[in-house]
């Protein structure tokens, strides 16, 4: 501190922590004046810097790297960098707005007067953006664009989804950072006007996608020339994703499920890794690129056929006959049952009194059956038989084993929100219902109806499990994230959720259960995979619907003795699984061994 009377300077050492260039460090003196009894400081621009003296100011230039791509396993883009092309006019420019108007209206979708509103007060040399185009668009419209005066077109970049947005449900979608959320982006370096990953793996991948913004810290002139730079730090590149997904069997998926409503889930079952995830209805993630307005989003988010639920993962339904691999691995390892004990299906059973009939789907009956011929015909009687044993011996003991075949909890697919399903028991139903579980409840649960609700999800990874001896792992969808400057290539492997709780001897009944319901003549997809060359092992599924139609289901993996692809359909209010679902399966399987 130096001071000579009124008057003093102060020497100080400045640090200010930036997001963009990092720490920066400088020595500064401050000049104070003693007036009126205490000292105050001499304010200056120069006291932040001393080059911000003689009206000079400070300049952020931003460094954004662009944007990284998603691909499949194979390296075949999903979610990509293209080009795009922005329409912009010059207000005094314009020669014929009547007609400026009208053609821009036409080639863009906008309102006349929502275009004429962006530029109402602009400067007349003001560049103003009034929409964009993909570059193809701007091609098949260039001569009457270029025929326009006032009218002017930039070259940008653009996130661009592949196919019309194919995996949509998975790679989600970007939009603009809301106006709430704006100081929370801006402290990770974001202007606040960018778009961002809003959900699926664009939201999931945001860190790795976006890189890490740089910048150059610079003292401009009044004149705008470059006085200094006082510190710069580069943008750090990118990082793209590469997903589990073949790209040719999800385009399978989508095209086999078509206009139904419902999901395909198709997994490698030896990893655990998705190959295709289709979910309809669906939607165009482009949409959202060039900006979504109220009106929009409200149509989309209202549509009844519910186009922004992944079904996949996070719709719910009762799964029917399919859960009778859980019964039947139940009442194989506590239940007193073994693969050939036989149960008499005459068609009807009163196992509750006689005043509560239950009936078996095949209305003449079954006859006498074991119990690995009751999975392959699916005898509603048998599994009835074996709720009432379940539930005599411990009411929680057919829950407990839902639960450890990776029912009732979110599966931890991490890149976007699940649905749990729901496993009953009897505390869910004293706590949510008020009502004791009664026999019937268990009954029920043994073909997959009452209250159990479960995603097409879990169902692929459960059989998945089946199919592979018993491993039941965590579906993949990230295989890896590659490199960049500062951070090596990240590689995902395949989790292990756990071992199915049973013996081999059961799995194995289970098995030659699922190969009989698609090879045996008595199964109940016998017809639909007659003729298929590879051999294939499977459960349907018709699950009752009190306000509509069954929910079809097929789920299944192929070859029944060496699996290398687990499928599940699921089509809402379908009717008969063997009828609707596993026909959709079989495109699926065969295509995936024509792919190879």
């Amino acid at each position: 501190l130096l001071r000579d009377g009124p008057q003093a300077q102060a020497a100080y050492h400045l640090i200010m922590d930036t997001v963009l260039v990092g720490r920066i460090e400088a020595d500064n003196l401050m000049s104070l004046s003693y007036a009126d009894g205490r000292w105050g400081v001499n304010w200056s621009p120069g006291l932040i810097f001393r080059e911000l003296e003689s009206g000079n100011i400070l300049h952020m230039f931003r460094h954004v790297p662009s944007r990284g791509n998603i691909y499949d396993r194979y390296g075949t883009g999903l979610a990509v960098e293209d080009q795009a092309v922005t329409v912009g006019v010059v207000p005094g420019q314009i020669e014929d707005e009547d007609r400026l108007l009208a053609e821009l209206g036409w080639i863009l979708g906008l309102e006349a007067a929502s275009i004429k509103e962006k530029y109402a007060l602009a400067r007349p040399d003001w560049y103003v953006p009034i929409g964009d185009l993909s570059f193809e668009a701007s091609q098949t419209h260039y001569s009457t664009l270029t025929s326009l005066p006032g009218v002017v077109l930039r070259d940008k970049w653009v996130r661009a989804y592949r196919d019309g947005g194919l995996a949509a449900h998975l790679l989600g979608y970007m939009g603009r950072i809301e106006q709430g959320e704006q100081a929370e982006w801006m402290a990770k370096g974001y202007s606040g006007d960018e778009l961002v990953g809003k959900a699926g793996l664009e939201r999931w991948g945001e860190p790795y996608l976006a890189g890490r913004r740089g910048g150059t810290l610079v003292v401009l002139t009044p004149a705008g020339r470059r006085l200094v730079t006082l510190k710069e730090q580069p943008a750090v590149q990118s990082r793209s994703i590469y997903t589990t997904l073949d790209r040719r069997l999800q385009q399978v998926a989508e095209a086999t499920l078509g206009d139904e409503r419902g999901a395909i889930v198709a997994l490698d079952p030896n990893t655990g890794q998705i190959l295709a995830m289709a979910s309809r209805p669906t939607f165009d993630p482009n949409m959202f690129i060039t900006g979504i307005d109220s009106d929009q989003w409200q149509v989309l988010a209202s549509d009844a056929g519910r186009p922004l639920v992944n079904r996949a993962i996070q719709g719910t339904y009762p799964p029917g006959s399919v859960f009778k691999i859980v019964t039947m691995a139940a009442a194989l390892e506590e239940g007193g049952v073994a693969p050939e004990s036989t149960f008499n299906c005459p068609g009807i059973w009163y196992g509750l009194g006689e005043d509560w009939p239950k009936t078996c789907w095949l209305e003449k009956g079954h006859g006498q059956v074991n119990l690995v011929q009751a999975l392959t015909v699916s005898c509603d009687i048998t599994f009835y038989e074996l709720g009432k044993r379940l539930h005599e011996l411990d009411p929680t003991l057919l829950p407990r084993y839902a639960r450890l075949f990776g029912l009732g909890a979110p599966i931890g697919l991490g890149v976007t929100e699940e649905a749990a399903g729901l496993v009953p028991d009897p505390d869910w139903k004293i706590a949510e219902l008020g009502e004791s579980w009664f026999p019937g409840d268990s009954v029920n649960l043994a073909i997959g109806q009452g209250y159990l609700l479960v995603t097409p999800l879990q169902v692929a990874a459960m059989v998945a499990a089946v199919g592979n001896g018993g491993t039941l792992y965590r579906p993949q969808l990230v295989l890896k994230v590659s490199a960049s400057s500062e951070e090596p290539e990240q590689v995902f492997g395949p989790q292990e959720l756990g071992r199915l709780p049973v013996r081999p001897e059961t799995l194995a009944a289970i098995q030659e259960g699922l190969l009989g319901a698609v090879a045996s003549p008595g199964g109940t997809a016998y017809q639909a995979f007659k003729g298929m060359e590879v051999a294939v092992a499977g459960k349907t599924g018709t699950a009752e619907n009190p306000d509509d139609e069954p929910h079809a289901w097929f789920a299944g993996y192929a070859p029944a003795d060496d699996p290398q692809i687990a499928v599940v359909v699921l089509v809402e209010n379908g009717g008969e699984g063997s009828q609707v679902a596993a026909p959709l399966f079989r495109q699926v399987v065969e295509a995936f061994f024509q792919l190879r």
